[in-house]
């Protein structure tokens, strides 16, 4: 597979997931700056990585949202919260339940603030509804 069909590929991918809301408009955010790094991103993360055959979507996305509360990401984490929430089929419980996992191994404090985040963007999510 050559660097195109890789980007396509993850561009398809990175829409699955994300939607094309969230994609369109970090695509309109790009400037000469970021251009490159969003390319980057598309192939590396969703063209290569979230693409692989092992682990279902279902499973990458608990992964990722698991991963982003424990290094205290949390534009990341709210953005794959809401991602999970709108176009994967997730539920507030099925967000709690990794909240309440990730308590155990990420700590306690990084637990009670990723409720205060999922709590505004399930907020956001069943506003925009």
């Amino acid at each position: 597979m050559d660097e195109k069909e890789r980007h396509d590929k993850g561009m398809a991918q990175r829409r699955k997931v994300l939607g094309n809301e969230w994609v369109d408009r970090a695509n309109a955010k790009k400037t000469a700056l970021t251009s490159e790094f969003q390319d980057f991103i598309t192939r590396a993360a969703w063209g290569e990585v979230w693409t692989r055959p092992h682990f279902d979507e279902r499973t990458r996305r608990i992964l990722v949202i698991g991963t982003m509360l424990a290094l205290g990401h949390w534009d990341e984490f709210r953005m794959h919260v809401r991602a999970a929430l709108t176009e994967g089929g997730f539920s507030q419980d099925d967000i709690k339940e990794i909240i309440l996992q990730q308590a155990i191994y990420a700590g306690v404090p990084a637990a009670n603030h990723a409720f205060k985040e999922a709590a505004d963007v399930i907020a956001e999510v069943a506003k925009a509804k």
